[in-house]
């Protein structure tokens, strides 16, 4: 299943998830109507009387009631949902921190957690997300993890400490890329929604709780005032009301969190053998899971909210595990490894990392079938938003290449700026010289002093590792204060400005921080989405042209590689043309971006399609081209890993 697809199914499923917890608000409303109704023609007369009912009315139909009964349930459940929905919407740090996670310094030089950043690095580079922050749970001693976020920009990976301490490096390995595997299909944000909506059930039931627990120290006597007894034990009929209605629509809810959950577990676990090509890593990580005391469990309260989120069950399922959001670990390992005997190990008090190759997982992925039989654009576009064992074992052969100096910088907040000025600065000596002088003019002289002790390192650097190291340095810059990261932007325009020009990589070095940055400071942003390809046909015009300039030295070979990729456009046919180089500026291009990044997943995906075909119409695929057609990707949330070397 490609990107386009696990997202086109992620849509389905949210619609089908909201479906069927509206179902579920449906039978609260009615279950609230038929209480409310029993409790009427049961009350006292004089209850009757004071609010226009009669205590022997035979109807049971009363529109007015059923009105009050559903706008009061509506308003709370949605209200509940909303404040939840905000409470989540900054993102997956939020996440994170609400339940304890300790984020991990990107320096830290603690073996462990450096092993985990170095898997959670490779992973990235090798599905072309941006780097996401990493996160462990200091509290919990079960071996457990997830990944939460809105979207690719502000996702998170977290890790309890049970797991850092008890999964060797390919068992860890397996557990993150199960975790990728449901960052890129979509899950996280529909995680998110589940998680609201069911509060929203819940609070119902917390008010009948609390209507309840506020008469605790209530007493009614004969000698009380009747008037009062009587309004007490109405008080109390009615919190029991709530509390039964709201439980019993929280009850249904978790069975619906719990059928949607249990469903992903299968994909996200084949989809990690699938990445690693090491089956033993995940099988091994379920196996201590099962052979563990403490298994997967959690301790923290606020981690039941999430329950859903986590890679393996967090607590226990009541019901028969009608509520387990998770299939049972001997299924999910038997999915993997049908020779399966049912035997469990316990696992080590701690694993030995100091005697664990950091680069033996690449093993697993070196005998990965290469894609040299599938044409050059379907190989570019079958990447998107994927983990191939080649992604990986190319990420590591990658990150090997990188200066040690330069991935450091990548980790710091000084470092990050300097880095990414450095990889700004042109051969030329006189431009070059300008641009130091406009470092030290707008970022100050720390910054300029950073980015000269980068220069040497920088002349190493391979072309092909440029966007990789900007999306690893992501995470930093998004924790600088915002003055500090407006300076840095705009010493980086004027560094791409410097020489009055702007090539690709320059472009697609600003439109990838840019977009990442924005989307990643408000995750929940809301934008209307586009679904016509008519609506767009400039857009998608001018997006094949640009490509086509850059893809070919004259007109005719622009063209040329313009008509390779409209025809992969049939619903366009005939409506698009190339476009004169003048009409091609990069000002033009970023504001046709920003509109198709609100298209549909069909409308991506098509262009996506036609734009790889534009650059491989000649069977050469510059890095240039590569940088420019992942910066476009970038900007529509489409991940493209780095093109195996």
């Amino acid at each position: 299943m490609d990107f386009f697809e696990a997202q086109a199914r992620a849509k389905q499923r949210t619609t089908r998830l909201v479906v069927l917890f509206s179902l579920a608000v449906i039978g609260v409303i009615g279950a609230g109507y038929g209480a409310a109704m029993l409790f009427l023609h049961h009350a006292p007369v004089r209850f009757g009387h004071s609010y226009g009912y009669l205590a022997d009315s035979p109807s049971w139909w009363d529109p007015r009631l059923l009105t009050g009964v559903t706008v009061a349930t509506l308003t709370v459940v949605g209200l509940a949902s909303l404040y939840k929905w905000n409470e989540l919407s900054a993102g997956g740090r939020a996440v994170a921190e609400m339940v304890g996670g300790r984020r991990i310094d990107p320096q830290t030089i603690a073996p462990k957690e450096r092993q985990l950043l170095n898997i959670v690095e490779e992973m990235a580079i090798a599905s072309g997300v941006p780097m996401p922050a990493v996160y462990v749970l200091p509290d919990e001693d079960g071996i457990n993890a997830f990944a939460a976020g809105l979207t690719t920009s502000d996702a998170v990976v977290a890790v309890t400490r049970g797991t850092l301490e008890k999964l060797t490096r390919d068992e860890l390995q397996g557990v993150i890329a199960h975790e990728f595997s449901h960052i890129l299909n979509g899950d996280m944000r529909l995680n998110l929604k589940i998680t609201a909506i069911v509060f929203g059930i819940l609070v119902i039931g917390l008010i009948g709780r609390g209507i309840l627990w506020s008469l605790r120290g209530v007493r009614v006597r004969s000698s009380d005032n009747k008037n009062g007894g009587g309004a007490v034990l109405v008080i109390a009929a009615v919190g029991a009301a709530l509390l039964l209605l709201g439980y019993a629509g929280y009850f249904f809810g978790r069975l619906i969190q719990a059928a949607v959950s249990r469903q992903r577990e299968f994909l996200a676990d084949a989809s990690a053998v699938q990445f690693t090509r090491n089956p033993p890593g995940i099988t091994g990580a379920l196996k201590k899971i099962g052979g563990y005391a403490l298994g997967s469990s959690l301790q923290s309260a606020k981690s039941a909210q999430i329950g859903h989120f986590f890679f393996a069950q967090g607590f226990r399922s009541y019901f028969g595990g009608l509520w387990a959001t998770h299939p049972p670990l001997d299924e999910r390992i038997r999915a993997i490894d049908p020779s399966f005997d049912g035997k469990y190990f316990n696992p080590p008090e701690v694993v030995d990392v100091a005697h664990e190759s950091w680069t033996q997982a690449a093993a697993f992925s070196a005998g990965a079938p290469a894609s040299a039989s599938r044409s050059p654009a379907h190989a570019i576009i079958a990447s998107v938003g994927t983990l191939a064992p080649e992604n990986v074992a190319n990420a590591q052969t990658l990150l090997d290449g990188v200066p040690p100096v330069l991935r450091e910088a990548a980790r710091t907040a000084n470092g990050a700026g300097a880095l990414i000025c450095g990889l700004l600065l042109v051969p030329a000596p006189e431009t070059r010289a300008r641009q130091q002088a406009l470092i030290t003019q707008h970022g100050g002289a720390e910054l300029a002093a950073a980015v000269a002790t980068l220069e040497e390192a920088l002349l190493l650097l391979s072309p092909a590792a440029r966007l990789p190291l900007v999306l690893l340095a992501l995470p930093v810059l998004h924790d600088l204060p915002h003055d500090t990261l407006a300076r840095l932007l705009d010493t980086l325009d004027e560094l791409v400005h410097a020489d009055g020009r702007v090539n690709t990589f320059e472009f697609a070095l600003q439109k990838v921080l840019s977009h990442h940055l924005a989307l990643g400071q408000t995750p929940a942003q809301p934008g209307g989405q586009i679904y016509s390809f008519q609506a767009v046909d400039h857009e998608i015009a001018l997006v094949l042209s640009v490509l086509a300039r850059a893809a070919a030295d004259d007109e005719a070979g622009a063209s040329w590689a313009f008509a390779a990729g409209a025809g992969q456009l049939k619903l366009l046919e005939g409506r698009l043309q190339l476009l004169p180089a003048t009409a091609c500026s990069f000002e033009y291009l970023d504001a046709a971006l920003d509109r198709l990044a609100l298209g549909s997943l069909p409308i991506k995906q098509r262009l996506l399609s036609a734009s790889a075909h534009v650059v491989a119409c000649d069977g050469v695929v510059r890095v240039s081209e590569i940088e420019l057609l992942r910066a476009f990707a970038s900007a529509l949330d489409c991940p493209m890993p780095a093109p195996v070397t």
